[in-house]
């Protein structure tokens, strides 16, 4: 049976994962920088490890032939992608991550020919970012043809961050939002566009913020204007409209690294009560010239353990010789239908 790599398995997702590889009785290796985090995971999961530093280019290859596929746990991607997907590029290794940064999902775009030629996958962002908002975006797509501008919005119940997701979002502080404008990603003001959105049970305000779907909706659909929300308090909201005077702050390192130490003292993530008793709400709408609208709305598992649901699922697909090659969106590789395998998930057109 071929091997999945999995790389940072010891992070609060990375474990999810491995737990979801278990029950599927999948062969995996665990990975990443800490012996003792590893070696207590191994115990626990029966599954062999490797210590290996990302940064350790020799290192990495080694282990990276030893698997069909990794899924690439090791965040921010921001600083890691670029690394993982050069290397699986040589040992011909498809690539998978769980991110959902912007940046990486354009960074990796641009491997397209690279993959083909090397005949992998290279596919960033197989979780909660962006698995169900993707095949969203794309069943909006092939219910209007003709759309022009998209916008999607999602928020959970009994949510939470992970140390990982936090840290992400730390990183990303005092740059403001973004939208896909006429096919350019444009920047606008953090807190400049809100929504009041109807999630199906219940309305929500939500937040205009640089989600990876203005990069992935973008190359699923071909739709030039795009738009993600996220479901936000009133506070959180003016919060976002003040930031623009502190940004400068915000960008500078110290305070960037004064918020990661604080983050490291919190708990990993949401509790296992949390994680699968809550839920994921989607919504998105489509219009082209002519003004008409189509909306649509998902429900699906809470964010984390969607996230360990997918990336195994695509991973398997990866392994059983499903897949294509060159840079791929999970809704490009398997359809807008992909969520719908993941149990307990709806959809619905309005």
């Amino acid at each position: 049976m071929a091997t999945i790599i999995l790389y940072g398995s010891y992070g609060y997702t990375g474990r999810l994962i491995a737990q979801e590889c278990n029950e599927k009785k999948l062969n995996v290796i665990l990975a990443g920088r800490n012996k003792e985090s590893l070696k207590k995971q191994s115990e626990e999961t029966n599954y062999p490890f490797e210590v290996v530093d990302i940064s350790d280019d020799a290192a990495l290859k080694n282990l990276l032939k030893k698997g069909s596929v990794v899924i690439h746990c090791g965040g921010p991607f921001q600083y890691t992608a670029k690394t993982m997907a050069d290397a699986c590029l040589e040992t011909k290794t498809h690539y998978t991550d769980i991110t959902g940064e912007h940046q990486v999902f354009e960074l990796l775009a641009g491997y397209d020919q690279k993959g083909k030629e090397a005949g992998i996958t290279i596919m960033p962002g197989t979780g909660f970012d962006v698995v169900p908002s993707d095949c969203l975006a794309l069943h909006l797509k092939n219910r209007m043809p003709s759309a022009t501008h998209l916008q999607l919005a999602f928020t959970m119940s009994k949510g939470g961050l992970s140390r990982g997701t936090s840290k992400t979002m730390t990183e990303g502080l005092g740059n403001g939002s973004l939208i896909r404008k006429n096919g350019v990603l444009t920047p606008i003001n953090l807190g400049k566009k809100v929504l009041a959105v109807d999630f199906g049970t219940f309305t929500s305000p939500a937040l205009n913020i640089p989600w990876g779907d203005i990069s992935t909706a973008w190359r699923s659909t071909g739709i030039p204007n795009i738009e993600v929300y996220t479901g936000a308090t009133p506070s959180m909201i003016r919060n976002a409209k003040r930031s623009k005077y502190i940004n400068w702050l915000l960008r500078t390192r110290i305070v960037k690294d004064f918020m990661l130490k604080k983050i490291d003292k919190k708990p990993a993530g949401p509790s296992e009560e949390k994680r699968n008793s809550g839920r994921s709400y989607l919504w998105g709408k489509v219009w082209d010239a002519t003004g008409k609208e189509y909306e649509s709305r998902l429900e699906t598992l809470s964010g984390y353990l969607l996230t360990a649901k997918t990336s195994v699922l695509i991973a398997q697909k990866i392994i059983n010789g499903n897949f294509k090659s060159g840079y791929q969106t999970p809704a490009m590789a398997y359809g807008e239908d992909l969520i719908l395998e993941i149990d307990d998930t709806s959809r619905k057109d309005l």
